[in-house]
């Protein structure tokens, strides 16, 4: 068998075309690349087969570069596999469009956050115009609000933004519920924070006062009845004798 008939494992294929392993089974099924099945049920791939279509793709795709972009808001997501399906569901699509797909960026955080790290490689990569198309499951995943102002600025950088669905799914209902939530509480702690704060330092008495009150008891315990005559600043004091002394 020469070096180009050379059968190599699914997951092989998938990291040499740059791609998730069920777009790969996906392409297999709609004939757009041919695979060999073993007699163990396992898919194989040539290399001569992996070759022509990625020359296929290349020169399809010449003109519009993608960069896929996944997220999901919690790393329990990531563990079950959510943020893997995504990319392979996007990837797909981009295979069936034509797209060169030219970097694939995936992370973990909150769609209303503007620090995540993947999206300003993202935003680094349009100023640098290293891509025609950004693609994405559906628009929340780029960002929960403000999506006009994101498309507008990749737009004057000649830039699309593609997404697969148009309707959210139950699971990003329920995500979006989670972010929002989780916003709120941030919002309350803040304010009751400071507002517990600011009744601290109402109810912290005066140095000045606290003094005045000091010196108030002292002088009711010297000596009972008038006492506090004696020890006002500037009133003389009276010693009255009885006549027989």
């Amino acid at each position: 068998m020469s070096e180009k008939d050379k059968l190599i494992s699914i997951g092989k294929a998938a990291e040499i075309l740059g791609v998730h392993r069920d777009s790969l089974r996906s392409w297999d099924n709609k004939g757009l690349i041919e695979g060999v099945k073993t007699p163990g049920g396992h898919r194989r791939y040539r290399l001569s087969e992996i070759n022509r279509f990625l020359g296929e793709q290349s020169k399809k795709s010449s003109t519009t570069r993608a960069v896929i972009y996944g997220r999901v808001s919690s790393h329990d997501q990531k563990k079950k596999g959510d943020l893997e399906r995504q990319i392979g569901r996007v990837s797909s699509y981009c295979a069936g469009k034509g797209h060169l797909v030219v970097e694939v960026l995936q992370e973990v955080g909150s769609g209303m956050s503007d620090t995540r790290a993947k999206l300003r490689k993202l935003f680094k990569m349009v100023n640098e115009g290293l891509l025609d198309r950004v693609v994405v499951e559906h628009k929340d995943r780029l960002c929960r609000f403000g999506f006009g102002v994101l498309e507008a600025y990749f737009k004057s950088h000649e830039v699309e933004i593609e997404w697969t669905e148009d309707v959210l799914g139950k699971s990003y209902e329920e995500e979006l519920v989670q972010e929002i939530l989780s916003l709120m509480t941030s919002f309350c702690s803040r304010i009751y924070g400071k507002r517990s704060a600011e009744n601290r330092k109402k109810a912290k008495p005066d140095r000045g006062e606290a003094g005045s009150n000091a010196d108030d008891r002292n002088c009711q315990g010297r000596g009972g009845r008038g006492s506090r005559k004696d020890c006002e600043p500037g009133i003389p004091t009276l010693s009255i004798r009885s006549c027989g002394s």
